[in-house]
Protein backbone atom coordinates (compact mmCIF):
# COMPACT_ATOMS: atom_id res chain seq x y z
CA UNK A 1 0.00 0.00 0.00
CA UNK A 2 1.49 3.29 -1.04
CA UNK A 3 0.21 7.38 0.16
CA UNK A 4 1.20 8.77 -3.27
CA UNK A 5 -0.88 11.13 -5.81
CA UNK A 6 0.88 9.82 -8.39
CA UNK A 7 -0.02 6.61 -8.19
CA UNK A 8 -3.66 7.51 -7.85
CA UNK A 9 -2.78 9.45 -11.38
CA UNK A 10 -1.46 6.34 -12.63
CA UNK A 11 -4.75 4.59 -11.80
CA UNK A 12 -6.60 6.74 -13.16
CA UNK A 13 -4.87 6.81 -16.49
CA UNK A 14 -5.22 3.05 -16.68
CA UNK A 15 -8.66 2.57 -15.38
CA UNK A 16 -12.11 1.95 -17.10
CA UNK A 17 -14.73 1.55 -15.24
CA UNK A 18 -14.11 3.88 -12.21
CA UNK A 19 -16.63 4.05 -9.20
CA UNK A 20 -16.58 7.29 -6.78
CA UNK A 21 -18.06 7.23 -3.30
CA UNK A 22 -18.26 10.48 -1.36
CA UNK A 23 -18.56 11.45 2.54
CA UNK A 24 -18.94 14.45 4.37
CA UNK A 25 -15.37 15.19 3.94
CA UNK A 26 -15.62 16.10 0.47
CA UNK A 27 -17.74 19.03 1.66
CA UNK A 28 -16.02 20.29 5.23
CA UNK A 29 -13.80 21.83 2.73
CA UNK A 30 -16.70 23.71 1.86
CA UNK A 31 -17.82 24.82 4.85
CA UNK A 32 -20.24 22.54 5.94
CA UNK A 33 -19.35 20.81 9.21
CA UNK A 34 -19.55 16.89 9.01
CA UNK A 35 -21.42 14.87 11.03
CA UNK A 36 -19.37 13.18 13.69
CA UNK A 37 -16.15 15.27 14.05
CA UNK A 38 -15.12 18.26 15.61
CA UNK A 39 -17.34 21.07 17.62
CA UNK A 40 -19.10 22.14 14.85
CA UNK A 41 -20.08 18.57 13.90
CA UNK A 42 -24.23 17.98 13.19
CA UNK A 43 -24.48 15.07 15.84
CA UNK A 44 -22.76 17.51 18.17
CA UNK A 45 -25.79 19.92 17.95
CA UNK A 46 -28.89 17.59 17.92
CA UNK A 47 -29.36 13.79 18.63
CA UNK A 48 -29.93 12.05 15.24
CA UNK A 49 -31.57 9.28 16.75
CA UNK A 50 -34.04 11.03 18.55
CA UNK A 51 -35.05 13.54 15.58
CA UNK A 52 -33.99 11.89 12.11
CA UNK A 53 -36.58 9.44 12.39
CA UNK A 54 -40.45 8.74 11.02
CA UNK A 55 -41.28 8.44 14.77
CA UNK A 56 -40.01 12.13 14.92
CA UNK A 57 -41.50 13.66 12.08
CA UNK A 58 -45.03 11.89 13.01
CA UNK A 59 -45.14 13.66 16.34
CA UNK A 60 -43.35 16.74 15.27
CA UNK A 61 -42.78 17.65 11.52
CA UNK A 62 -41.82 21.20 12.40
CA UNK A 63 -38.60 20.14 13.96
CA UNK A 64 -37.75 17.98 12.19
CA UNK A 65 -38.49 20.23 9.00
CA UNK A 66 -36.59 23.10 10.71
CA UNK A 67 -33.18 21.03 10.58
CA UNK A 68 -33.30 20.43 7.20
CA UNK A 69 -34.04 23.91 6.14
CA UNK A 70 -31.18 24.93 8.34
CA UNK A 71 -29.09 22.42 6.58
CA UNK A 72 -30.45 23.44 3.09
CA UNK A 73 -29.48 26.79 3.79
CA UNK A 74 -26.01 26.48 5.11
CA UNK A 75 -25.67 24.59 1.50
CA UNK A 76 -26.74 27.61 -0.33
CA UNK A 77 -24.48 29.59 1.49
CA UNK A 78 -21.47 27.59 0.48
CA UNK A 79 -20.15 27.03 -2.49
CA UNK A 80 -18.31 23.22 -3.97
CA UNK A 81 -14.26 23.09 -3.53
CA UNK A 82 -11.61 21.77 -5.28
CA UNK A 83 -12.51 18.00 -4.45
CA UNK A 84 -16.20 18.49 -6.38
CA UNK A 85 -14.55 20.25 -9.23
CA UNK A 86 -12.12 17.27 -9.50
CA UNK A 87 -14.41 14.58 -9.25
CA UNK A 88 -16.88 16.62 -11.67
CA UNK A 89 -13.74 16.37 -14.53
CA UNK A 90 -13.00 13.20 -13.97
CA UNK A 91 -16.02 12.67 -14.96
CA UNK A 92 -15.53 13.93 -18.29
CA UNK A 93 -12.86 11.72 -19.14
CA UNK A 94 -13.23 8.89 -21.93
CA UNK A 95 -13.88 6.39 -18.97
CA UNK A 96 -15.89 3.56 -20.19
CA UNK A 97 -18.19 4.61 -17.22
CA UNK A 98 -17.69 6.78 -14.12
CA UNK A 99 -20.29 6.99 -11.45
CA UNK A 100 -20.03 9.13 -8.55
CA UNK A 101 -22.35 7.98 -5.24
CA UNK A 102 -22.21 10.26 -2.29
CA UNK A 103 -23.72 9.88 0.93
CA UNK A 104 -23.89 13.73 0.82
CA UNK A 105 -27.23 15.41 0.90
CA UNK A 106 -25.94 18.87 0.52
CA UNK A 107 -26.29 19.14 -3.38
CA UNK A 108 -22.80 20.41 -4.02
CA UNK A 109 -21.81 17.67 -6.38
CA UNK A 110 -24.36 18.83 -8.65
CA UNK A 111 -23.28 22.56 -8.23
CA UNK A 112 -19.96 21.98 -9.39
CA UNK A 113 -20.91 20.06 -12.29
CA UNK A 114 -21.64 16.19 -11.75
CA UNK A 115 -24.07 14.70 -13.46
CA UNK A 116 -26.34 11.51 -12.32
CA UNK A 117 -24.73 11.63 -8.75
CA UNK A 118 -26.39 8.72 -6.75
CA UNK A 119 -27.41 10.10 -3.96
CA UNK A 120 -27.35 7.17 -1.21
CA UNK A 121 -29.37 9.33 1.59
CA UNK A 122 -31.49 11.49 -0.70
CA UNK A 123 -31.17 15.33 -0.85
CA UNK A 124 -31.58 18.31 1.24
CA UNK A 125 -33.60 20.20 -1.71
CA UNK A 126 -35.81 18.06 -2.51
CA UNK A 127 -39.21 16.63 -0.48
CA UNK A 128 -41.46 13.52 -1.31
CA UNK A 129 -45.60 12.85 -0.79
CA UNK A 130 -45.76 9.91 1.34
CA UNK A 131 -49.62 9.51 0.14
CA UNK A 132 -49.61 9.67 -3.61
CA UNK A 133 -45.20 9.50 -4.12
CA UNK A 134 -44.52 12.56 -5.86
CA UNK A 135 -41.46 13.76 -5.32
CA UNK A 136 -40.36 17.92 -5.55
CA UNK A 137 -37.53 20.08 -5.78
CA UNK A 138 -37.53 22.84 -2.82
CA UNK A 139 -37.57 25.64 -5.42
CA UNK A 140 -40.32 24.30 -7.48
CA UNK A 141 -42.37 24.76 -4.20
CA UNK A 142 -41.85 28.20 -3.45
CA UNK A 143 -41.26 27.60 -0.01
CA UNK A 144 -41.64 29.79 2.88
CA UNK A 145 -39.93 28.50 5.52
CA UNK A 146 -42.26 29.54 8.28
CA UNK A 147 -44.84 26.75 6.56
CA UNK A 148 -44.88 23.05 6.36
CA UNK A 149 -44.79 22.20 2.59
CA UNK A 150 -47.65 20.35 1.48
CA UNK A 151 -48.38 18.13 -1.61
CA UNK A 152 -49.33 20.15 -4.79
CA UNK A 153 -51.66 17.55 -6.21
CA UNK A 154 -52.92 16.19 -2.53
CA UNK A 155 -52.23 18.79 0.15
CA UNK A 156 -50.51 15.89 2.43
CA UNK A 157 -47.81 17.24 4.21
CA UNK A 158 -44.29 16.73 2.80
CA UNK A 159 -41.39 14.62 4.27
CA UNK A 160 -37.28 15.86 3.55
CA UNK A 161 -36.44 13.42 0.83
CA UNK A 162 -33.54 12.38 3.17
CA UNK A 163 -32.92 8.79 4.49
CA UNK A 164 -33.60 8.77 8.29
CA UNK A 165 -32.44 6.53 10.99
CA UNK A 166 -33.94 3.36 10.48
CA UNK A 167 -35.52 3.84 6.56
CA UNK A 168 -34.48 1.49 3.80
CA UNK A 169 -32.43 3.37 0.86
CA UNK A 170 -33.85 3.85 -2.28
CA UNK A 171 -33.76 0.33 -4.01
CA UNK A 172 -32.98 1.23 -7.50
CA UNK A 173 -30.41 4.25 -6.28
CA UNK A 174 -28.91 1.28 -4.16
CA UNK A 175 -28.93 -1.32 -7.28
CA UNK A 176 -26.93 1.04 -9.26
CA UNK A 177 -24.37 1.71 -6.97
CA UNK A 178 -23.83 -1.81 -6.31
CA UNK A 179 -23.35 -2.63 -9.80
CA UNK A 180 -21.07 0.40 -10.43
CA UNK A 181 -18.60 -0.91 -7.79
CA UNK A 182 -19.27 -3.94 -8.67
CA UNK A 183 -18.04 -3.57 -12.58
CA UNK A 184 -15.49 -0.94 -11.51
CA UNK A 185 -11.94 -1.61 -12.14
CA UNK A 186 -10.91 1.44 -9.43
CA UNK A 187 -12.61 2.29 -6.49
CA UNK A 188 -12.17 5.95 -4.85
CA UNK A 189 -13.01 5.88 -1.76
CA UNK A 190 -13.46 10.18 -0.75
CA UNK A 191 -13.86 11.78 3.05
CA UNK A 192 -16.35 9.22 4.47
CA UNK A 193 -15.82 7.58 7.70
CA UNK A 194 -16.40 4.11 6.26
CA UNK A 195 -19.14 3.27 8.91
CA UNK A 196 -22.20 3.51 7.45
CA UNK A 197 -23.78 0.54 5.68
CA UNK A 198 -24.88 -0.03 3.00
CA UNK A 199 -22.71 2.31 1.94
CA UNK A 200 -19.61 1.41 3.26
CA UNK A 201 -20.02 -2.13 2.05
CA UNK A 202 -19.81 -1.05 -1.85
CA UNK A 203 -15.71 -0.64 -2.48
CA UNK A 204 -15.40 -4.39 -1.02
CA UNK A 205 -17.41 -5.26 -4.44
CA UNK A 206 -14.61 -3.89 -6.91
CA UNK A 207 -12.25 -5.89 -4.33
CA UNK A 208 -14.10 -8.96 -4.88
CA UNK A 209 -14.28 -8.45 -8.29
CA UNK A 210 -10.32 -8.17 -9.08
CA UNK A 211 -10.16 -4.01 -8.96
CA UNK A 212 -8.01 -1.83 -7.21
CA UNK A 213 -9.20 0.28 -4.22
CA UNK A 214 -7.98 3.64 -3.68
CA UNK A 215 -9.20 5.50 -0.06
CA UNK A 216 -8.57 9.61 0.57
CA UNK A 217 -8.85 10.56 3.99
CA UNK A 218 -6.63 12.02 6.32
CA UNK A 219 -8.06 9.44 8.88
CA UNK A 220 -7.88 5.31 9.49
CA UNK A 221 -11.01 3.60 8.37
CA UNK A 222 -12.11 0.20 8.53
CA UNK A 223 -11.22 0.32 4.95
CA UNK A 224 -7.93 1.29 4.81
CA UNK A 225 -6.37 -2.02 5.75
CA UNK A 226 -8.17 -3.05 1.62
CA UNK A 227 -6.54 0.32 0.15
CA UNK A 228 -4.22 -0.17 -2.75
CA UNK A 229 -3.29 3.33 -1.96
CA UNK A 230 -4.23 5.82 0.90
CA UNK A 231 -3.93 9.52 0.70
CA UNK A 232 -3.86 11.85 3.58
CA UNK A 233 -2.99 14.97 2.13
CA UNK A 234 -5.33 17.84 2.90
CA UNK A 235 -4.65 19.18 -0.48
CA UNK A 236 -4.95 15.97 -2.64
CA UNK A 237 -7.77 17.67 -4.97
CA UNK A 238 -5.53 20.50 -5.69
CA UNK A 239 -2.65 18.35 -6.30
CA UNK A 240 -4.75 15.98 -8.96
CA UNK A 241 -6.77 18.90 -10.50
CA UNK A 242 -3.18 20.14 -10.97
CA UNK A 243 -2.54 16.81 -12.47
CA UNK A 244 -5.30 16.63 -14.89
CA UNK A 245 -4.80 20.11 -16.44
CA UNK A 246 -1.11 19.08 -17.46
Amino acid sequence: MTDDLDAVVELLDSANHVAVMTGAGVSKASGIPTFRDGPDAWWGQVNPLKLLTQASFDRDPGAVWGWHLHKRRLSLSKGPNAAHEVLAALERRPYASFTLVTQNIDGLHARAGSSGVLELHGSVHRARCERCGHLYELDDLGQDDEALPRCPACGEVLRPDVVWFGDDLDARVLSSSQRAFAEADLALVIGTSAQVYPAASLPTLTLRGGGQLVEINPEDTPLSRFADVRVTDAAWADGLLDSLEN
